[in-house]
């Protein structure tokens, strides 16, 4: 559910991209209205408004994550304040100068932050984080949480590349698809490849 949750703002850029681009009449005249006095220029164009419309998309879903979290007091994992940092930053830079380019680097970004601070975690200062997240419901030996750790760390860098790999290889177009359908089912296959190398190191008498 938790990578559902996170997947969502991704899921909504990915509808409005498509109703964008569809309509792209519509597009340029909304994207226009809304976001010309703070674009470049002040006039949308139909080839770049459907990204900039998924940007501000994304943006609002982001900030609509961390309010819904707040409002029942949840804590907000500091990945989703860095996101909406780098999906601010970021989108806004796409938005004003009309290039997709900017958007197209936000989850290389987060991917390395996320799989950074694994690393740094694991060799500076000694503290495993995905054993703090997951050590609670399962007892695994310590090497086994610095190979679970680090395979983490691996993915995320990974995935960094390969988003890069298709944001400036192929369409604006297939990258939309590849950042839901692509990200989505790369991190499913990850994640029950590593609950099967889990289970098998689990200590007896636990629940994993």
């Amino acid at each position: 559910m938790k990578i559902l949750f996170d997947f969502l703002p991704i899921a909504l850029f990915f509808g409005m991209f498509k109703f964008a681009e569809s309509n792209k009449d519509w597009a340029a005249a909304t994207a226009t209205e809304w976001l010309g006095f703070m674009v470049s220029g002040g006039v949308v164009g139909a080839s770049e408004a459907p990204v900039l419309l998924a940007t501000v998309v994304v943006i609002v879903a982001t900030f609509a994550q961390i309010l819904w979290l707040k409002a029942r007091g949840r804590k907000v994992d500091a990945m989703l304040w860095v996101s909406l940092g780098l999906v601010t930053v970021l989108g806004g830079a796409t938005i004003y100068f009309h290039s997709e380019n900017f958007i197209k680097w936000k989850p290389t970004v987060l991917y390395w932050v996320m799989g950074g601070a694994l690393l740094v975690g694991q060799l500076v200062f000694r503290k495993n984080g995905i054993k703090s997240l997951m050590g609670a419901q399962m007892a695994l030996p310590d090497p086994v949480w610095r190979i679970v750790n680090l395979s983490w760390v691996g993915f995320f860098t990974v995935m960094g590349f390969l988003n890069l790999w298709v944001a400036f290889n192929f369409s604006t177009s297939t990258w939309v698809n590849f950042k839901l359908f692509g990200g989505l089912g790369l991190m499913m296959v990850f994640v029950l490849a590593q609950a099967l190398y889990l289970n098998k190191h689990i200590k007896p008498g636990t629940t994993p």
